[in-house]
């Protein structure tokens, strides 16, 4: 699950995941990378530079965790674009904030090297290869999925998803659950969206009990890295995204309100979208299949599957719906809105880096939100589980996928390997 979940974790919230959960920073630094000092790292690059390294990252962005490692390998070692701590305190404020945690970081390296324009540039470079390949599945699922060996195969990776949902839950639990007590937060999340309430309120709800209860999260200050040097405000390019968003949306509301619809539920979705890309899903399988009935709870699974197979995070699965409902205008649509909200409160935020480093009540309220995302993973899996329709076959691969899941084998060669395998054991 690492886009999960990631930047979604593909494997899963696992401690080694910085996309899944909040992690001790201290793991990405080498003894020679702190030495170097803020002035060496003072010159600019243009935004066509970034935009080009962060699609080369882009496109080798699998193996979950091992994409930070990249990112911090290309823009601290090989580049000295950015000190150690930098980048540090930077990656501690993408895992705290809403979106996914690669894309997150990829803007924050953008903007501190090339400004705003750096930010875009970075964001989009690394967020391309993602929506190409999905749009190009989307385009061969739409037109074969009918096809027998095709169904086969789907049905191999509907039972790896549902094994992949649980294994984010179990791991996301493992390290989020410290107290007896935050067990009813994750088993109240489960049982409230088996009635059907909507996630957002559940989050809500879980974020005030954080907040009100005895601590949950790390002790203020703590694993979000050494304090960053002067920053800049963008004030200008955020009143721009905003005004230029809500035109966007106004036009979208007059001429084509499907496309509206859908716009709006892909902010939302973004907005809650906590613990890295597998913190969507809940979300989305709300808003698509029970809400707007988009698409059936085996078609989503589907497009789950397809993602995992695609570089980049696990919620370009908006993609996939996106096209589904309106072709190629409509993917674009729903990959815009799934990441415009996230890259707007990065921009807003980091500017404010060392103040939201030091804030116990958010700290807190974010905690809260993974402890309910554990429920809502729970309450998912066995969901996907009723929709699989299971046999010999499915069991098996099911069974194989969790073992080595659990042996930390990356999501991405499951994923392959039970294709694979779906091809010969699902009839």
């Amino acid at each position: 699950m690492r886009k999960a979940s990631s930047y979604t974790t593909r494997t899963g919230y696992h401690m080694t995941d910085p996309d899944s959960q909040p992690h001790n920073c201290d793991a990405f630094v080498s003894p020679r990378s702190t030495g170097l000092r803020l002035s060496e790292h003072a010159q600019t690059s243009s935004p066509g530079s970034v935009f080009l390294t962060f699609l080369r990252l882009g496109l080798t962005g699998f193996g979950g965790p091992a994409i930070l490692h990249h990112i911090r390998e290309t823009v601290v070692q090989r580049k000295n674009w950015l000190t150690a701590d930098d980048f540090k305190a930077g990656l501690a404020l993408c895992q705290a904030l809403p979106g996914v945690t690669g894309m997150q970081v990829s803007a924050y390296v953008g903007l501190k090297r090339a400004g705003f324009l750096g930010a875009v540039a970075a964001y989009v470079g690394f967020g391309l290869p993602a929506f190409v390949t999905m749009l190009a599945l989307s385009a061969l699922y739409k037109y074969g999925h009918d096809i027998g060996t095709v169904q086969s195969l789907l049905v191999g990776l509907q039972a790896i998803v549902v094994v992949i949902v649980l294994n984010a839950a179990i791991s996301f639990g493992r390290t989020s659950v410290t107290r007896w007590w935050q067990i009813g937060i994750v088993a109240g999340s489960a049982v409230v969206l088996i009635f059907r309430i909507n996630p957002i309120f559940v989050l809500l709800g879980a974020a005030v009990v954080g907040v009100v209860l005895p601590a949950t999260g790390r002790p203020s200050g703590q694993q979000m890295g050494a304090a960053v040097t002067r920053r800049k405000y963008h004030v200008r390019p955020l009143i721009f995204l905003l005004v230029a968003a809500a035109i966007i949306m106004t036009c979208l509301l007059l001429l084509a309100r499907d496309l509206f619809s859908l716009a709006l539920t892909m902010l939302r979705i973004d907005l809650f979208t906590f613990g890295g890309g597998l913190g969507s899903l809940p979300l989305m399988q709300h808003e698509f299949v029970e809400v707007h009935h988009w698409v059936d709870a085996n078609v989503f699974l589907d497009g789950i599957a397809l993602g995992q197979v695609t570089p980049g995070p696990i919620v370009v699965t908006a993609t996939f719906v996106g096209f589904l409902l309106a072709g190629f205008v409509g993917a674009v649509v729903a990959t815009l809105a799934i990441f415009f909200p996230s890259f707007v409160i990065l921009i807003a935020v980091e500017s404010h880096l060392d103040r939201v480093r030091k804030s116990r009540l958010f700290d807190r309220a974010v905690h809260g939100m993974l402890l309910a995302f554990v429920g809502l993973l729970l309450a998912m899996t066995v969901r996907f589980g009723v929709a699989v329709p299971w046999a010999w076959g499915p069991i098996a691969l099911a069974a194989a996928a969790f073992v080595a899941l659990r042996l930390k084998v990356d999501v991405l060669w499951v994923v392959l390997a039970g294709a694979a395998a779906a091809l010969l054991l699902v009839h």
